[in-house]
């Protein structure tokens, strides 16, 4: 399984701070994603980062593997 942690305003419209779920690469982890109701344009404006490096749609996961998925910020 792996686990895909949401951050500010994706946990927020969705209400969830973190799933469980199965997928062996992040590609088809957005997919799995996208099937649940998350959009594809906002997973595809993350930063993605996979057990803490910097990662993208082409990278590799396996079972116990953490997602982190930060929404871009804006402020100024």
């Amino acid at each position: 399984m792996i686990t895909v942690k949401f951050y500010g305003l994706m946990r927020l419209d969705s209400g969830t701070r973190e799933l469980l779920l199965e997928a062996d690469s992040v590609r088809t982890l957005f997919a799995r994603l996208e099937a649940t109701g998350f959009e594809p344009k906002a997973l595809r404006g993350c930063y993605l980062m996979v057990n803490g490096e910097k990662a993208n749609i082409r990278t590799k996961l396996t079972d116990g593997d953490v997602v982190q998925l930060l929404p871009p910020v804006a402020g100024g």
